[in-house]
This record gives structure tokens, C-alpha cells and sequence, in this order.
């Protein structure tokens, strides 16, 4: 696989040339459903984890309040097929059954949810990265593999999963976990990522208008310099330059490394180190989506011509099924002084 995003509609140095310097290079991850081994970088795939290494578990308590929405990863991945299924064959026969009897059985029966389950939690594979595909910053010397987990249920503190880091060196893992635990429950089905593989691109991003100065904003929102620059901004749907700025030439949405922090639910606030002090730099970004109704044009090229075959009711906007409070992202910053200070988390 490969893709290739599109050159951005204009540039946004010449617009504005104070923001050449802050240029920064982010790594598209390009998720796609597939089926990885420990051996790849990817999204929801198996770990190159040792095999005396002991799992992570979450110990911390967990919010209870959509006990009836859990189920077991098992039950996930069968309402997973069963609705597969029944859009396939929805496709084939317009005219033929939404839900077979059988079908409908396995979902009641499913609907039901799964009884509470109060106690260290395994956490579950959310992404691993090798160093000799994504760049990735901040790691440790000699380190070239990361690997990203979570807790598949909200905290009562924070409405998301709660994650961990592993750095390793991937030739010192020479005997591999083959049947790493699995959570006897999952809050909610999206906190369950599809298997993907990766197909890595970078990319320039620069600061979202909120960092930017007082002057830097004015001059973003000044008319006159885009229409001496050619181009239409309020043509795509933006009510203000500012917004287009946002949403087509400051940073990539979706799942990748590095660049740019992407506020939006809130203002930018300070995220130091709780260790050090030192200001945290982006890791990585576990997105619920690759773009949206207004950032289209960060799809890539290969997407618009040659769409990549996926399973029938899968969206190309969101091919791992995650969902991060409602569509948002959870942004993954670490300390640059040292990898074992611990990380951030941060829904934008």
C-alpha cells in the first residue's frame, strides 16, 4: 500500500511567510484493514511482546455506568460479522431480509450486555510502530519499536481508555507471547480496533491558528491578502480564513506521529512533563476518523481515484471502528528529556 496526500490548495507560507519556520514534519499512518503479524507495524495487530514479560493490566476503578453496553472482544468481533454479513447481503438482495432469525437471536442474546466486571483489566493493543516505518519521537537510544495500549473502559476521571507505552528494542524479543490475555469485557464495541496495516507518509504541518500569535491570526484572517494570493477561501464551505487555515492547511487530521498538537475541543493549554516540568511534544494521535466533511482535502489521492476494497458498511473514514469521545482524537505527548517520565493524555 501507499498513498499520497494531495498538495495542499495553496501555500500557506507564501500567505504568510512567518510560519515557514515553524514548519514541522508529521507521519500519516494510513490505517487499512489487514491482517498483521508481530513482525509489522499496525493498529489492533499482535505484539512483538516477550514472552516472561508480564501483560499490563489496569488495576485503576472503572466507570460502571454503561455496564449494559459491555461484551467480551468475542462477542464484539461476531456482531462485527453478523452485521458484516447482513450488509453483504443486503447488497446482493435489496429485497431480502435485513436479519435472518439465527442473526437476530445472536443479537438479543448479545444486547443484553455482559455482567460488570470489577478488576485488574489485561489492556488491548491499540497500535505498535516500528522505528524503520514511522518515525517516532522522543524514543529512547537504542529503542526502535513502540507499542500503545489501553484499557478498554472509561475511568471515572476520563472519558476515554486509559493507555500505556512500551519502547523496546525488537532483536532482543527473541521468544514472542503467543496468546497475549484478552479483557473478559469492553465498555463499548469502538474501543476495539479493527487489525490494520500501516502505509506510513509524511507531511508538513504547521501550528493550529489557536498557538498562533495575535498578529500571525490577523494576518490569517486578513481578506485581502487571499484574494491577492488567488484564491477563494470561503468557496469550501469555511466561514473564515481562519477555519479553512484549520481544516485544510495546518495539520492532518488522522492517525499518525509527530507534528502538530490539533486543539478544537479546547483552547491550547500548557501540557508539561509531570515529572520534569519540561513542555511534552506530540507522540501519536489515535484519530476516530481521517477526515471529515470539511478537511476532504486531506484525503489521499489513491482514496479518490482507486478506493481501497473494504468490508461492506465500513466507513473509509474510519476503517479501525474507533471512536474517541465522540469523534474526537486522543493525542498521545511525551517528555523529551526522558521516555520514562510519564506521558499525557489528551482528547482534541
Amino acid at each position: 500500500m501507499s498513498f499520497t496526500t494531495p498538495p495542499r490548495p495553496l501555500d500557506v507560507t507564501a500567505l504568510v511567510p512567518q510560519l515557514a519556520p515553524m514548519a514541522r514534519t508529521a507521519t500519516r499512518l494510513h490505517p487499512r484493514p489487514g491482517s498483521p503479524t508481530p513482525y509489522e507495524s499496525s493498529v489492533g495487530g499482535p505484539l512483538l511482546w516477550p514472552a516472561d514479560e508480564p501483560w499490563p493490566h489496569c488495576e485503576e476503578p472503572h466507570d460502571s455506568d454503561a455496564a449494559d453496553e459491555m461484551h467480551s472482544p468475542d462477542d464484539i468481533r461476531l456482531l462485527r460479522r453478523i452485521r458484516a454479513a447482513a450488509a453483504e447481503r443486503r447488497l446482493r438482495d435489496p429485497q431480502g431480509p435485513a436479519i435472518t432469525p439465527e442473526e437476530q437471536e445472536i443479537e438479543q442474546r448479545l444486547r443484553k450486555g455482559h455482567p460488570w466486571f470489577d478488576g485488574p483489566i489485561p489492556m488491548i493493543p491499540v497500535a505498535q510502530l516500528y522505528a524503520r516505518d514511522v518515525p517516532l519521537p522522543g524514543s529512547p537510544p537504542g529503542a526502535d519499536l513502540l507499542q500503545v495500549l489501553w484499557c478498554p473502559c472509561d475511568h471515572a476521571e476520563f472519558a476515554h481508555p486509559r493507555t500505556a507505552l512500551r519502547w523496546r528494542l525488537s532483536t532482543s524479543v527473541t521468544d514472542v507471547l503467543d496468546t497475549p490475555p484478552e479483557p473478559p469485557v469492553i465498555q463499548f464495541d469502538w474501543y476495539l480496533p479493527r487489525p490494520c496495516l500501516l502505509a506510513p507518509e509524511q507531511v508538513t504541518e504547521y501550528p493550529s491558528p489557536m498557538e498562533l500569535s495575535k498578529e500571525l491570526q490577523q494576518q490569517l484572517g486578513d481578506v485581502t491578502r487571499w484574494e491577492a494570493a488567488g484564491y477563494a477561501w470561503d468557496g469550501t464551505g469555511a466561514e473564515t480564513p481562519q477555519e479553512y487555515y484549520f481544516r485544510n492547511l495546518c495539520h492532518a487530521p488522522g492517525w499518525k506521529t509527530g507534528g502538530w498538537t490539533r486543539w478544537g475541543l479546547t483552547d491550547p493549554v500548557p501540557r508539561p512533563c509531570p515529572e520534569c516540568g519540561t513542555e511534552t511534544i506530540p507522540l501519536i494521535t489515535v484519530a476516530s476518523r481521517e477526515w471529515d466533511a470539511g478537511s476532504k482535502s486531506w484525503m489521499p489521492e489513491e482514496e479518490r481515484t482507486n478506493p481501497t476494497p473494504l468490508p461492506i458498511g465500513t466507513r473509509p473514514a474510519n476503517v479501525t471502528l474507533l471512536n474517541i469521545a465522540d469523534a474526537y482524537d486522543l493525542q498521545l505527548h511525551v517528555c523529551p528529556v526522558s521516555p520514562d517520565h510519564p506521558h499525557i493524555e489528551l482528547v482534541q
